[in-house]
Order: C-alpha cells, then sequence, then structure tokens
C-alpha cells in the first residue's frame, strides 16, 4: 500500500486508538512475572473538559506509561474523575434553577437524584476527549470518588481516625463562602488584587471629653463585632491610653484598649480594631487576651441581630450605610484608596469571610511528621528538588484540616445525633444506633430517634486516598491488585496541589499501608501564553485542546506541550511549537515516504559504511542520553533528544549521505540497515507520538496480530568502542561541508553546482575516508591534497586544516573583485570615523564606559572585516 504524499492525523488516530483498545493492550492485571509500574490518574473534576493543563498533565503521564509498557512492565494507568463536592451542586442547583426548581424546595434524596441524574448525563465527558488525545489508561478500571466502593473506603477512614483521636468536632475560624453557604478549603480560595477603600474612624475615649482614638479599618460594617482596640506597647503615642476604654461609633458599646506587640505602628494609624469573629489575626489576638467573640455575619452574608444596627442588610450594602452615617455623624475621619488583597470563591467568585464555624476536623500533626520525613529523605523524590522548600515550610506549620462541608452531594458525614445533642459514629446507620443503644442504656431506641450529621466530607478527604482506594485497598486491604500495583511509581500533578492533594495522599499511605503511596512526584508548571499570562477563558487566551488536536494532530499538540515544559517551571505555550510538531510528524512521514520509496539492487556492493556506523553509534549515544532525561524526570530534554536525532542526524544528514541518485537504485545492506534504525526511532518516538509511530510501523513491515509499537520493546544501548573516534571524525568531515555550504551561500553559488575542494591538511586520511560523505553532501566533484591554495580560491579554516574552492567559471571573477573593493572602501571610512570619535578626547572623556566599549567593539569589528576583505581580494 503507498502513503499518502502528506501525513492526515485524521485518517490515523481513531483507527488506531481502537486497534490497541480491541487488543486489550491498555489493560493490566497483577503477574508476578513482570516488574510492576503504576499510575493513578489526578482525578479531574467530573463537571470539567479538557483545558490546557491536563493535555500538559496527561500527555507526561501517557508518555511515561507507554514507555513502561515498552520496558516489559506490567504498566498500569488507573483513570477516573473526582466528584467536586462545590462545583457539581452549584451546576445542579443553576440547572434546576433553569427549571423552575429551588434547592431548598427538594428534599436531600430528591436533590441527590437530580444530581446523579446530572453525572450520569455529563460527568467523565473528560474522560473520553483523553482518549483523543491518545492517554492509554486501563479504561476497565475507571473509577468515580462517589461509587459505593470508594464511599466505603472514605467512611470508613473517618470512623476509623474518629476513634483514634484524631477527628473531632470544634468551632474554628474557616474560609466561609456567603454564596455557597458552605466552608471552603485554602485551595478552593483565590486571591485577587482590587482597588479597596481605607475608612478612618474616631473611637471616643471613655472618661476623656472630646478626645478619639482614630483607627483605620476597610471593613467598617464589622465594627459592631468589634471587642477591643489594640495598640503596640512601643507606640509612645497611645501610652497614656493603658486601662482605658472607647466606644465604638454608632453603636456606643465599650471596649477596653489593649497593647500588643502584634500591632504595626507604621500600617494605618497603629491602633486595630480587634473583631475575632472576621478576622483569623483578630481571633487568634482575642484568645491571647480572653476577649469575647461577637459574630454579626449570618451564613448568607447579611447582617444578624448581634449587629444591632444594618440587620438583615448586605455585608456590603452594609459598608456603604454605615460609612455615610459615620460621615454624618462626624466619626469618619477620611476614607483612602489602596492596593489590597481579597480572597473570593474559586466556584461562585463570592467574596470569602473568615468565620468562626462548628465543623468536623482532622488533627494534621500526628500525620505531618512521617509525611515529612520521607520526602526528607528522598524516599519520595519531588521533581523538580526545589519544591522541597515549600512542601517542608507547610508541613512544619500545618493546620487542623476542616472537613466539612455545608452541601448535599458528597459523602455524608457517618456522625448520628442522639435526642439529647451527643453524637455516635459509626460506619452504617444500625451500627451506630447499637452504639447509640450502648451509650445510652436504652435497648429501645429505634433508628428514627437518630439523625444523621447534613454535612458532607471536603472532596480532598475522599482523593487523599485515591492510590489505595481505586485499588480497593480499605475494604480488602490484602487483595491482589492492591498487594502488586500499591505503591504506586510516578504521580505527576501541579505544584499549586502539593500540600492539598500531594501530601495528605502520603500521610493516607503510611498511615494506612505503612508505605509511601508513590516513588517519584513529577510536577508540571503552569500553562502561560507567550505574553506570560495564565491560560483562562475571562481572558480568552486559551485555545480549545480539542480544536488544536483537530488542526495539528494529536501528536503535534503532545510535542508542542512538551517542547517547551521544563520540569516544575511554567510552560510558555505558543502556537508555533504546535505547528513545530506538525511539522515534525510531517519529516518523520517524508523520510519514511523516501526510505520506501527505493529500489533494492542485491548486486549492488555496500559502500555506506561510515555512515550507517556513524548513524548508530549516535543512535546509540541518543538512547543513553534519552533514558537518562527519563530517569531525571526532563521530559522536554528527553523529547528534544530524540527530535534532534531524527530531525538533525537522521533525515538532515544520514539519509542525505546515503541516498541513491535519482532514479537509481540501493543497496540491500544499506536498506536493511536504514529500515532497522527506522524501526528503532519509531520506538524512540511512540511515548512522545503514538499515533504516527503506529501507523508507519505496520507501514513498514508485515506484522504479526500483535506487533505493535505499543509493546515492543524498548531499545536498550549497545555500547562500540570505536564511537568515540568515529563521530570525532565525522564531525570533521561535517565540519568541511558546513564551510562549503557557507561559501555557497556567500558567493550565490547553486547548492547542487559541482565545485572543486583542494585541502591543506595533516590528516589526508581522514578526508580520504570521508571523501564520498564530503563529495555528496558538498556537492564536491573532485578532493586534491596541496600545500597551498589556487589562485583566484576563496578559502576557509576547520580544526587545523585549510580548504580552498577555486571559483574561475563559478562567479562573474570582474564582479566579484568589484563587490569587494566597494565592500573595503565603506569598511575603510567606517573605521576612519569610529577612530576619528576614539580621538576625540572630548567624546573619551565624557562618554559612558559602557558607551566606550561598544565604540572600542565597533573597530575591532571594522578592521576584522577589513582583513577578510582583503584576503578575499588578494585571492582573486
Amino acid at each position: 500500500m503507498s502513503l499518502a504524499t502528506t501525513y492526515s492525523p485524521t485518517d490515523v488516530e481513531a483507527k488506531w486508538y481502537q486497534r490497541w483498545q480491541e487488543q486489550g493492550f491498555f489493560k493490566a492485571s497483577p503477574n508476578p512475572k513482570k516488574v510492576p509500574y503504576t499510575v493513578v490518574i489526578p482525578p479531574p473534576n467530573v463537571t470539567g473538559v479538557l483545558h490546557m493543563g491536563h493535555m500538559l498533565n496527561n500527555t507526561i503521564q501517557d508518555v511515561l506509561v507507554r514507555r513502561a509498557r515498552m520496558q516489559g512492565k506490567e504498566a498500569c494507568w488507573v483513570p477516573g474523575t473526582d466528584h467536586a463536592s462545590i462545583a457539581t451542586e452549584a451546576k445542579v442547583v443553576a440547572l434546576l434553577k433553569e427549571q423552575g426548581i429551588e434547592k431548598r424546595d427538594l428534599t436531600r434524596e430528591q436533590f441527590l437524584t437530580h444530581a446523579f441524574e446530572w453525572k450520569e448525563k455529563y460527568g467523565g465527558i473528560i474522560l473520553e476527549q483523553l482518549k483523543q488525545l491518545g492517554a492509554s489508561c486501563d479504561w476497565d478500571r475507571t473509577r468515580f470518588t462517589m461509587e459505593p466502593e470508594l464511599t466505603d473506603a472514605v467512611l470508613r477512614v473517618f470512623v476509623d481516625l474518629y476513634n483514634k483521636g484524631l477527628i473531632y468536632r470544634g468551632v474554628r475560624m474557616v474560609n466561609w463562602d456567603p454564596e455557597g453557604r458552605t466552608a471552603i478549603s485554602d485551595e478552593e480560595v483565590i486571591a485577587k488584587d482590587v482597588q479597596a477603600k481605607m475608612y478612618y474612624l474616631n473611637y471616643a475615649v471613655v472618661g476623656q471629653e472630646g478626645q478619639f482614638l482614630t483607627v483605620a479599618t476597610s471593613r467598617p460594617e464589622t465594627i459592631m463585632a468589634d471587642v477591643a482596640v489594640a495598640v503596640n506597647p512601643t507606640d509612645p503615642r497611645y501610652a497614656h491610653l493603658a486601662g482605658a476604654k472607647v466606644t465604638i461609633p454608632l453603636l456606643g458599646r465599650e471596649i477596653p484598649v489593649i497593647f500588643d506587640e502584634y500591632v504595626s505602628t507604621d500600617f494605618g494609624t497603629g491602633a486595630l480594631k480587634v473583631t475575632p469573629a472576621h478576622d483569623l489575626n483578630d481571633y487568634e489576638l482575642g484568645v491571647k487576651h480572653n476577649l469575647p467573640v461577637i459574630d454579626i455575619l449570618a451564613d448568607n452574608g447579611t447582617l444578624n441581630e448581634k449587629a444591632v444596627l444594618y440587620v438583615g442588610q448586605d455585608r456590603f450594602a452594609a459598608r456603604k450605610q454605615i460609612a455615610k452615617d459615620l460621615q454624618e455623624a462626624g466619626l469618619l475621619v477620611k476614607i483612602e484608596e489602596y492596593a489590597s488583597i481579597v480572597q473570593t470563591s474559586e466556584r461562585t467568585k463570592a467574596v470569602i469571610e473568615p468565620k468562626l464555624s462548628l465543623q468536623w476536623f482532622l488533627k494534621m500533626e500526628h500525620l505531618a511528621k512521617p509525611a515529612l520525613e520521607v520526602v526528607e529523605n528522598d524516599t519520595i523524590k519531588l521533581h523538580p528538588p526545589k519544591f522541597k522548600n515549600m512542601y517542608r515550610a507547610w508541613m512544619e506549620n500545618v493546620h487542623d484540616w476542616c472537613i466539612s462541608r455545608q452541601l448535599w452531594w458528597g459523602q455524608q458525614i457517618p456522625a448520628y445525633y442522639l435526642p439529647d445533642g451527643t453524637f455516635v459514629v459509626a460506619l452504617t446507620a444500625e451500627a451506630a444506633l447499637a452504639q447509640a443503644r450502648t451509650k445510652t442504656s436504652n435497648p429501645d431506641l429505634q433508628l428514627s430517634d437518630l439523625r444523621q450529621d447534613e454535612d458532607v466530607l471536603d472532596t480532598w478527604f475522599s482523593s487523599w486516598l485515591w492510590p489505595i482506594s481505586v485499588f480497593d485497598g480499605f475494604k480488602d486491604p490484602d487483595n491482589a491488585d492492591i498487594n502488586y500495583f500499591y505503591p504506586t511509581n510516578d504521580l505527576v500533578t501541579g505544584p499549586d496541589i502539593l500540600f492539598f492533594w500531594v501530601a495528605r495522599m502520603i500521610m493516607a499511605g503510611l498511615e494506612y499501608r505503612k508505605e509511601i503511596p508513590f516513588k517519584n512526584v513529577y510536577l508540571t508548571g503552569i500553562v502561560r501564553d507567550a505574553q506570560g499570562r495564565k491560560m483562562s477563558k475571562q481572558l480568552g487566551n486559551s485555545p480549545d485542546p480539542l480544536e488544536l488536536i483537530a488542526q495539528y494532530g494529536a501528536d503535534g499538540v503532545r510535542t508542542g506541550m512538551l517542547f517547551s515544559a521544563p520540569a516544575g517551571n511554567d510552560l510558555l505555550f505558543d502556537m508555533k511549537l504546535v505547528e513545530q510538531g506538525r511539522n515534525f510528524s510531517n519529516k518523520l512521514w517524508n523520510a519514511f515516504r523516501l526510505v520506501k520509496g527505493w529500489e533494492v539492487d542485491a548486486t549492488l556492493p555496500f559502500v555506506n559504511e561510515k555512515p550507517v556506523a556513524w548513524f548508530n553509534a549516535k543512535l546509540q549515544a541518543a538512547i543513553v542520553e534519552l533514558d537518562d532525561h527519563f530517569e531525571k524526570f526532563r521530559m522536554s530534554d528527553a523529547l528534544m533528544t530524540v527530535y534532534k536525532l531524527v530531525w538533525d542526524d537522521f533525515c538532515a544528514l544520514y539519509l542525505e549521505m546515503v541516498k541513491p541518485a535519482y532514479q537509481h537504485p540501493i543497496d540491500a545492506e544499506t536498506l536493511r540497515h536504514t529500515t532497522a534504525y527506522l524501526e528503532t526511532l519509531l520506538k524512540l518516538l511512540h511515548p512522545f507520538m503514538p499515533f504516527i509511530t503506529e501507523e508507519l510501523w505496520h507501514e513498514l513491515a508485515e506484522r504479526e496480530s500483535r506487533d505493535y509499537v505499543c509493546v515492543a520493546p524498548w531499545p536498550r544501548p549497545t555500547e562500540l568502542a570505536e564511537s568515540p573516534r568515529l563521530l570525532a571524525d565525522m564531525d570533521k568531515a561535517l565540519a568541511v561541508v558546513a564551510g562549503i555550504r557557507t561559501v555557497r551561500n556567500q558567493k550565490n553559488i547553486g547548492p547542487n553546482k559541482p565545485l572543486a575542494l583542494v585541502a591543506k591538511t595533516d590528516e589526508p586520511a581522514l578526508f580520504t575516508d570521508y571523501d564520498g560523505i564530503i563529495r555528496k553532501l558538498g556537492s564536491i566533484s573532485e578532493v586534491t591534497f596541496a600545500d597551498a591554495g589556487p589562485a583566484a580560491s576563496v578559502s576557509f579554516v576547520q580544526g587545523g586544516s585549510e580548504f580552498f574552492i577555486p571559483l574561475e567559471g563559478h562567479i562573474d571573477m570582474a564582479a566579484e573583485r568589484a563587490r569587494l573593493e566597494k565592500e573595503l572602501e565603506y569598511a575603510q571610512g567606517f573605521r576612519e570615523s569610529v577612530l576619528r570619535k576614539l580621538g576625540n578626547e572630548k567624546f573619551t572623556q565624557n562618554a559612558k564606559p559602557d558607551v566606550l566599549e561598544r565604540e572600542r567593539q565597533k573597530l575591532a569589528d571594522a578592521e576584522s572585516k577589513l582583513a577578510a576583505l582583503e584576503q578575499s581580494l588578494a585571492a582573486l
């Protein structure tokens, strides 16, 4: 079958992906004869669609998995999705609103029915999209964090940690989303730069008529929750206020002035309103000074009855009103604009409220210590290692984890409340009832007497168990899958969730398997546009990945992403790189067509020993280099190694060295070696470019039914004793060819016009050995040796040898002499102008050092140019 003249990805990709699946190449099962290689996908939100970050992350995972499969390992890549409590509930609520249904009008069971219906219809789209990228997951192992088995794992862990005394219920400061009406994790909070207002308010000093303490605040609507004003004890402005009290503006309630070194003397007025219910730092200050807590905000962000003033108003409406009322009361000194940062909810975009709330928490200190140790001692390696500092900083300052969310979509907390307000924690309602009967000594208690906690668990509380739960390692901790595939090998994820997910998985693995969950963590960067901006829908700078695949092919997109993806550094995405990836596919396709188009003549002698041996040496060196890059998780460097081997060494040099003259046959030995090299190159390229390599693999030769490149053995390097000398000698020969091509460009001599070459060298044997290559690549008709160059020639030096190319008959000698003389005249004039400037004492005394240095460099360049021109004229 003849190959099409151009490569069409759409004709290839769907075909081979279907065949890979039909052959079961991606399926994995415990095999004692093989070494396991396991990767678990960072589960994308079930609400998600493919974006550029997914493209990068999953391309890297697929490269690692495909290579491991070719290495003969039992490669298992587990796919799946995360139930994404907040994101999914928000989408379902919005969908119901479109149908005229409010969440508050539904029972929990009715809402969950709608949510699961939505999940079945829309959830998991992203997994289908990953197939278009070429992801070689074991799709039979697809998991969902809210499926029954994984929910069972989550509840088992909650009960266990509660029984160990690590989970507790208490009032703590959390990130509160007034729009979603739930606590959210730090990872779901987005910091935004804003222009804010600073309000300067007068608090009247009690017992000192006409005396005020001016306080600066960005949140005047919270003054009704103030319990003190704090100043620094070293601040002389407020020393006289020791033991004093002030009154809250408008409200009139008296609060104490306290002294604490926490207060900055140079921010605002140096006087800080202390509002423990609505600021984390204020809360800690309040605990230190035993101050009361007054929470004036309702869950929806309106002011409650404890505010006394503005009850029922939205917090931002109240801010405008209180500013107006303070102004009218003469208590607002001034308002200043300043640059600030506000914390917003990633999902609802609402401004987050620090809020004291009754929540469930997991103590982290016990879990964090061993998880820090395994990273510090490199039992788990972070790539790049610079992230160890970030990891250490987090783990040494770990806080208890708020694991409850005020939502319905998620795993409902397995705590059951008794009629007296106490509670029991159990895996099932029946187990809870048995505990409750024992606890109360009341055998007549019924299930209807118990009330399960309304909250659900943080989504991260399911995903932190992912490497174990996907193999059912909690309910059945000794099953064949968990014993074979755990611990996993490599995790590919982003540094933004290094603590929220990676660290917690390490904690869970050590707590429940007494083993690390993975050996390596490869941390990708953020995908940014060519201007360095983070890609987002809002900026409109993020291309649709599926459109990119349709236009450039999956292989082109994969290589384009990897070209600019050094580990741990942000990726500056440039469409030109995807074009380069597509061009690489076309280059490979055309090289293949060239080789397949050769006709063989078995009677011809083998005349390409040097090129064949040279490329073999380049190939073996590249395999060693490639394996080293993989070992160090340098994915971009790994791709570049193969890219240069194929584009520069194989296509641009090797094929040019060995290809026969037009319409001439090739000898059988050269074709055999070339075909073998092509086969090896397809293997090396396959992890990066799976589709085109599979297509060409089957075009290269007749294959057995399961002879696919995706399961072909990964090449192993062969050490060649002659390689260093061979490579060095070929480099010298190729340097001569480069010199010849430079002369052609300078003298406008066509690339195919035969030239003579005269060599003045101490290594005639070397150039005799490589005579054929120099002749072919340089279009040289003859190579001779002499002690001096012939007349009317141009020369160049390579290494310790000088080479001359006679120009007679190839250029118009008179025109060339005239051109050189004109250039010489201009260069002499330029040199004279620079000399005059440098001879000007006034200029040299007043010019900056860098300006002087530039002028001196101009003089040196001019003199070099003059010498070259004079030499060229002399040669003519």
